[in-house]
Protein backbone atom coordinates (compact mmCIF):
# COMPACT_ATOMS: atom_id res chain seq x y z
CA UNK A 1 0.00 0.00 0.00
CA UNK A 2 1.39 3.23 -0.67
CA UNK A 3 2.02 5.86 1.95
CA UNK A 4 -0.02 8.61 2.93
CA UNK A 5 1.84 11.46 3.56
CA UNK A 6 5.65 12.28 4.34
CA UNK A 7 6.55 10.55 7.76
CA UNK A 8 5.11 7.06 6.53
CA UNK A 9 6.96 7.43 3.30
CA UNK A 10 10.51 7.66 5.11
CA UNK A 11 9.10 5.29 7.58
CA UNK A 12 8.37 2.81 4.60
CA UNK A 13 11.52 3.32 3.10
CA UNK A 14 13.10 2.73 5.45
CA UNK A 15 11.67 -0.19 6.64
CA UNK A 16 12.06 -1.94 3.29
CA UNK A 17 16.03 -0.56 3.19
CA UNK A 18 16.82 -2.43 6.46
CA UNK A 19 14.70 -5.86 4.85
CA UNK A 20 17.03 -5.88 2.36
CA UNK A 21 19.98 -5.79 5.01
CA UNK A 22 18.56 -8.62 6.39
CA UNK A 23 18.03 -10.82 3.43
CA UNK A 24 21.69 -9.81 2.12
CA UNK A 25 23.35 -10.31 5.03
CA UNK A 26 25.89 -7.24 4.29
CA UNK A 27 25.97 -5.97 7.76
CA UNK A 28 28.15 -9.41 9.24
CA UNK A 29 30.45 -9.21 6.40
CA UNK A 30 30.96 -5.19 7.42
CA UNK A 31 31.63 -5.48 10.86
CA UNK A 32 34.19 -8.65 10.23
CA UNK A 33 36.00 -7.08 7.25
CA UNK A 34 34.94 -3.10 7.34
CA UNK A 35 34.30 -1.32 4.02
CA UNK A 36 31.25 0.20 3.21
CA UNK A 37 27.39 -0.92 1.59
CA UNK A 38 28.42 -2.46 -1.72
CA UNK A 39 25.04 -1.46 -3.46
CA UNK A 40 26.00 -2.11 -6.91
CA UNK A 41 27.06 -5.95 -5.04
CA UNK A 42 23.66 -5.78 -4.13
CA UNK A 43 21.95 -5.07 -6.83
CA UNK A 44 23.74 -8.00 -8.81
CA UNK A 45 23.23 -10.32 -5.99
CA UNK A 46 19.04 -9.63 -6.68
CA UNK A 47 19.47 -10.26 -10.12
CA UNK A 48 18.62 -6.54 -10.76
CA UNK A 49 19.57 -5.99 -14.74
CA UNK A 50 21.56 -2.65 -14.45
CA UNK A 51 22.84 -0.26 -17.33
CA UNK A 52 26.01 2.20 -16.84
CA UNK A 53 25.96 4.85 -19.60
CA UNK A 54 26.37 8.51 -19.76
CA UNK A 55 22.90 10.05 -19.20
CA UNK A 56 22.39 13.50 -20.17
CA UNK A 57 20.47 15.27 -17.76
CA UNK A 58 19.48 12.16 -15.39
CA UNK A 59 21.51 10.57 -12.66
CA UNK A 60 19.99 7.59 -13.24
CA UNK A 61 16.26 5.45 -14.14
CA UNK A 62 13.77 2.73 -12.78
CA UNK A 63 11.93 1.10 -15.37
CA UNK A 64 9.61 -1.83 -14.58
CA UNK A 65 8.33 -3.11 -17.72
CA UNK A 66 8.43 -5.48 -19.83
CA UNK A 67 11.13 -6.64 -16.64
CA UNK A 68 12.28 -4.44 -13.66
CA UNK A 69 15.78 -2.63 -14.30
CA UNK A 70 17.98 0.46 -13.59
CA UNK A 71 20.46 2.93 -14.81
CA UNK A 72 22.88 4.55 -13.70
CA UNK A 73 25.32 7.67 -14.94
CA UNK A 74 28.52 7.31 -15.44
CA UNK A 75 29.07 11.09 -15.27
CA UNK A 76 29.40 11.40 -11.73
CA UNK A 77 31.73 10.38 -8.85
CA UNK A 78 31.47 7.46 -7.36
CA UNK A 79 29.67 8.48 -4.27
CA UNK A 80 26.90 10.06 -6.38
CA UNK A 81 26.74 7.09 -8.60
CA UNK A 82 26.38 4.68 -5.11
CA UNK A 83 23.45 6.92 -4.12
CA UNK A 84 21.51 6.96 -7.32
CA UNK A 85 22.07 3.02 -7.26
CA UNK A 86 20.73 2.68 -4.05
CA UNK A 87 17.72 5.18 -4.98
CA UNK A 88 17.00 2.90 -8.12
CA UNK A 89 17.07 0.16 -6.01
CA UNK A 90 14.66 1.39 -3.62
CA UNK A 91 12.41 1.17 -6.54
CA UNK A 92 12.68 -1.69 -7.62
CA UNK A 93 12.28 -3.16 -4.00
CA UNK A 94 8.92 -1.11 -3.31
CA UNK A 95 7.90 -2.13 -6.53
CA UNK A 96 7.49 1.25 -7.73
CA UNK A 97 6.05 2.93 -11.06
CA UNK A 98 8.96 4.08 -13.88
CA UNK A 99 10.92 6.80 -12.95
CA UNK A 100 12.96 9.20 -14.86
CA UNK A 101 15.55 10.50 -11.56
CA UNK A 102 17.54 13.72 -11.93
CA UNK A 103 19.67 15.83 -9.22
CA UNK A 104 16.45 16.79 -7.32
CA UNK A 105 17.23 13.24 -5.68
CA UNK A 106 20.62 14.62 -3.94
CA UNK A 107 19.01 18.04 -2.81
CA UNK A 108 15.92 16.12 -1.60
CA UNK A 109 17.19 13.58 0.84
CA UNK A 110 15.66 13.71 3.85
CA UNK A 111 16.90 16.54 6.57
CA UNK A 112 18.58 18.24 3.55
CA UNK A 113 15.22 20.75 3.35
CA UNK A 114 14.27 20.41 -0.10
CA UNK A 115 10.70 17.96 -0.05
CA UNK A 116 8.39 16.61 -2.60
CA UNK A 117 4.89 15.56 -2.46
CA UNK A 118 5.65 12.29 -4.84
CA UNK A 119 5.53 9.68 -1.72
CA UNK A 120 6.70 7.38 -4.03
CA UNK A 121 10.30 9.19 -4.41
CA UNK A 122 10.12 10.09 -0.85
CA UNK A 123 10.36 6.12 -0.06
CA UNK A 124 13.07 5.68 -2.54
CA UNK A 125 15.18 8.76 -1.18
CA UNK A 126 14.65 7.01 2.48
CA UNK A 127 14.95 3.98 1.38
CA UNK A 128 18.48 4.97 -0.44
CA UNK A 129 19.70 6.36 2.91
CA UNK A 130 19.21 3.95 5.05
CA UNK A 131 20.52 0.94 2.37
CA UNK A 132 23.55 2.80 2.04
CA UNK A 133 24.05 4.45 5.23
CA UNK A 134 22.77 2.72 8.49
CA UNK A 135 22.91 4.03 11.97
CA UNK A 136 25.06 0.11 12.71
CA UNK A 137 27.89 1.49 9.64
CA UNK A 138 27.94 4.78 10.86
CA UNK A 139 28.76 3.55 14.88
CA UNK A 140 30.71 0.69 13.79
CA UNK A 141 33.55 3.00 11.86
CA UNK A 142 33.52 5.16 14.87
CA UNK A 143 33.86 2.33 17.31
CA UNK A 144 36.80 1.37 15.10
CA UNK A 145 38.42 5.08 15.11
CA UNK A 146 37.79 5.94 17.82
CA UNK A 147 35.44 8.60 17.90
CA UNK A 148 33.04 10.03 20.23
CA UNK A 149 30.31 11.54 19.75
CA UNK A 150 31.96 15.68 19.90
CA UNK A 151 34.20 14.47 17.01
CA UNK A 152 31.26 14.73 14.67
CA UNK A 153 31.25 18.62 15.38
CA UNK A 154 34.75 18.31 13.59
CA UNK A 155 34.52 18.46 9.80
CA UNK A 156 37.65 16.35 8.84
CA UNK A 157 36.23 13.68 10.77
CA UNK A 158 33.01 14.01 8.96
CA UNK A 159 35.20 13.77 5.64
CA UNK A 160 37.24 10.54 6.21
CA UNK A 161 33.64 9.25 7.94
CA UNK A 162 32.13 9.90 4.56
CA UNK A 163 35.01 8.32 2.81
CA UNK A 164 34.46 5.01 4.63
CA UNK A 165 30.70 4.57 4.20
CA UNK A 166 30.85 5.71 0.74
CA UNK A 167 29.05 8.81 0.69
CA UNK A 168 29.48 12.53 -0.50
CA UNK A 169 30.48 14.72 2.88
CA UNK A 170 26.84 16.73 2.21
CA UNK A 171 25.34 13.75 2.39
CA UNK A 172 27.26 12.60 5.67
CA UNK A 173 26.32 15.10 7.45
CA UNK A 174 22.52 15.27 6.41
CA UNK A 175 22.69 11.57 7.59
CA UNK A 176 24.33 12.18 11.03
CA UNK A 177 21.49 14.75 11.48
CA UNK A 178 18.82 12.21 10.59
CA UNK A 179 20.61 8.91 12.90
CA UNK A 180 20.21 11.72 15.45
CA UNK A 181 24.39 11.73 16.02
CA UNK A 182 23.82 16.03 15.69
CA UNK A 183 21.92 18.90 15.53
CA UNK A 184 20.68 20.49 12.33
CA UNK A 185 22.82 23.52 13.32
CA UNK A 186 25.32 21.58 13.50
CA UNK A 187 25.38 19.87 10.17
CA UNK A 188 25.01 23.97 8.48
CA UNK A 189 28.03 24.78 10.23
CA UNK A 190 30.13 22.06 8.74
CA UNK A 191 28.64 22.37 5.84
CA UNK A 192 30.50 26.05 5.79
CA UNK A 193 33.51 24.12 5.23
CA UNK A 194 34.36 22.29 1.53
CA UNK A 195 36.05 19.03 1.52
CA UNK A 196 38.53 20.51 -0.82
CA UNK A 197 39.35 22.66 2.37
CA UNK A 198 39.76 19.62 4.12
CA UNK A 199 42.19 17.94 0.95
CA UNK A 200 44.41 20.77 1.12
CA UNK A 201 44.84 20.66 5.10
CA UNK A 202 45.71 17.20 4.95
CA UNK A 203 48.17 17.46 2.10
CA UNK A 204 49.72 20.07 3.81
CA UNK A 205 52.76 20.80 1.50
CA UNK A 206 52.00 18.23 -1.03
CA UNK A 207 50.16 19.82 -3.93
CA UNK A 208 48.33 17.70 -6.91
CA UNK A 209 47.42 18.78 -10.07
CA UNK A 210 43.83 18.75 -9.15
CA UNK A 211 41.17 17.89 -6.11
CA UNK A 212 39.07 15.60 -7.57
CA UNK A 213 40.33 12.82 -5.51
CA UNK A 214 40.07 12.47 -2.18
CA UNK A 215 42.64 12.23 0.35
CA UNK A 216 42.02 9.60 3.25
CA UNK A 217 44.13 9.83 6.33
CA UNK A 218 44.97 6.19 7.72
CA UNK A 219 46.32 5.19 10.76
CA UNK A 220 46.94 1.75 12.63
CA UNK A 221 43.08 1.47 13.54
CA UNK A 222 42.23 0.81 10.01
CA UNK A 223 44.29 -2.14 9.77
CA UNK A 224 42.30 -5.41 8.26
CA UNK A 225 39.73 -2.78 6.70
CA UNK A 226 38.76 -2.78 3.50
CA UNK A 227 38.64 0.99 1.01
CA UNK A 228 36.75 1.43 -1.59
CA UNK A 229 38.00 4.45 -3.35
CA UNK A 230 38.71 5.96 -7.14
CA UNK A 231 41.66 6.58 -9.44
CA UNK A 232 42.48 9.91 -8.11
CA UNK A 233 42.55 8.81 -4.23
CA UNK A 234 45.32 9.84 -2.55
CA UNK A 235 46.40 8.51 1.31
CA UNK A 236 48.22 10.29 4.07
CA UNK A 237 49.52 7.52 5.98
CA UNK A 238 49.99 8.69 9.61
CA UNK A 239 51.81 6.20 12.14
CA UNK A 240 53.50 5.48 15.27
CA UNK A 241 56.99 4.88 14.71
CA UNK A 242 59.37 3.19 17.74
CA UNK A 243 62.33 4.77 16.27
CA UNK A 244 64.10 4.91 19.46
CA UNK A 245 64.44 0.94 19.71
CA UNK A 246 65.26 1.32 15.96
CA UNK A 247 62.09 0.21 14.49
CA UNK A 248 60.93 1.83 10.99
CA UNK A 249 58.13 1.23 9.20
CA UNK A 250 58.98 -0.05 5.89
CA UNK A 251 57.98 2.76 3.18
CA UNK A 252 59.62 0.20 0.34
CA UNK A 253 56.95 -2.13 1.34
CA UNK A 254 54.38 0.67 0.32
CA UNK A 255 56.52 1.46 -3.21
CA UNK A 256 56.03 -2.72 -3.66
CA UNK A 257 52.59 -1.80 -3.23
CA UNK A 258 51.93 0.22 -6.03
CA UNK A 259 52.32 3.36 -4.52
CA UNK A 260 54.27 6.47 -5.29
CA UNK A 261 56.13 8.28 -2.33
CA UNK A 262 55.44 12.31 -2.36
CA UNK A 263 56.11 13.47 0.77
CA UNK A 264 57.48 11.53 3.80
CA UNK A 265 58.50 13.24 7.78
CA UNK A 266 58.95 12.62 11.19
CA UNK A 267 57.09 14.64 13.78
CA UNK A 268 57.63 14.03 17.46
CA UNK A 269 54.74 12.82 19.78
CA UNK A 270 57.01 14.25 22.89
CA UNK A 271 58.65 16.97 22.11
CA UNK A 272 60.24 16.95 25.76
CA UNK A 273 61.25 13.95 25.50
CA UNK A 274 64.36 12.06 23.82
CA UNK A 275 64.44 8.42 21.62
CA UNK A 276 60.13 7.91 22.90
CA UNK A 277 57.57 7.47 19.52
CA UNK A 278 57.54 9.82 17.07
CA UNK A 279 54.56 9.96 14.00
CA UNK A 280 55.77 8.67 10.52
CA UNK A 281 53.40 10.71 8.27
CA UNK A 282 53.81 9.69 4.74
CA UNK A 283 51.78 10.78 1.71
CA UNK A 284 51.19 8.85 -1.50
CA UNK A 285 49.32 7.86 -4.33
CA UNK A 286 49.06 4.97 -6.47
CA UNK A 287 51.21 4.75 -9.73
CA UNK A 288 48.42 3.30 -11.50
CA UNK A 289 44.33 2.28 -11.15
CA UNK A 290 44.79 -0.13 -8.75
CA UNK A 291 43.02 -2.94 -6.99
CA UNK A 292 45.23 -4.24 -4.13
CA UNK A 293 46.59 -4.22 -0.56
CA UNK A 294 48.45 -1.57 1.25
CA UNK A 295 50.72 -3.54 3.22
CA UNK A 296 53.66 -2.51 5.49
CA UNK A 297 55.55 -3.46 8.62
CA UNK A 298 56.67 -1.80 11.48
CA UNK A 299 60.23 -3.41 11.96
CA UNK A 300 63.97 -3.72 12.60
CA UNK A 301 65.58 -3.78 9.29
CA UNK A 302 68.62 -5.42 10.46
CA UNK A 303 66.39 -8.12 12.25
CA UNK A 304 64.74 -10.60 9.99
CA UNK A 305 62.17 -11.03 12.91
CA UNK A 306 57.99 -10.72 13.25
CA UNK A 307 57.39 -6.74 12.99
CA UNK A 308 55.95 -5.14 16.11
CA UNK A 309 52.94 -3.54 14.13
CA UNK A 310 51.78 -3.61 10.56
CA UNK A 311 49.07 -2.16 7.85
CA UNK A 312 47.42 -4.21 6.17
CA UNK A 313 44.27 -2.44 3.84
CA UNK A 314 42.74 -3.99 0.81
CA UNK A 315 41.85 -1.42 -1.72
CA UNK A 316 39.66 -0.91 -4.58
CA UNK A 317 40.44 2.03 -6.66
CA UNK A 318 38.88 1.75 -9.90
CA UNK A 319 35.94 4.05 -9.42
CA UNK A 320 34.13 5.30 -10.73
CA UNK A 321 32.28 3.02 -12.35
CA UNK A 322 32.78 3.16 -15.94
CA UNK A 323 30.12 1.93 -19.27
CA UNK A 324 29.50 -1.38 -19.06
CA UNK A 325 29.01 -4.10 -16.23
CA UNK A 326 29.63 -2.81 -12.95
CA UNK A 327 32.78 -3.50 -10.82
CA UNK A 328 30.59 -5.82 -8.50
CA UNK A 329 29.48 -7.73 -11.41
CA UNK A 330 33.13 -8.03 -13.27
CA UNK A 331 34.46 -9.52 -10.02
CA UNK A 332 31.49 -12.17 -9.71
CA UNK A 333 32.22 -13.19 -12.97
CA UNK A 334 35.75 -13.63 -12.39
CA UNK A 335 35.26 -15.45 -9.48
CA UNK A 336 32.53 -17.68 -11.12
CA UNK A 337 35.22 -18.82 -13.71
Amino acid sequence: MAASSYAGAVRAGTMAAARRHQQLGFRGDIEARGGNVDVFRAINMLDLPLLLRPLHGLLGAYLSEPAPGVLVTTQRPMSIQRFTAAHELGHFAMRHLPSLDDESILRRMPMAGEPTADFQEIEADAFAVEFMMPRWLILWHSARQGWMADEFRKPNRVYQLSLRIGASYEATCWTLVRHRLITLPVARDLLETQPRELKVALLEAHKPKDYRGDVWLLTQRDAGTRIDGSRNDLFVLRLEEHSGGGYLWDIDQLRASGFGIVRDEVEALDREGIGGPVIRRVTAQPTELYRGRIAIDERRPWEPDEPIASLNVDIDLTGPEEEGLSRAERRSLLEAA
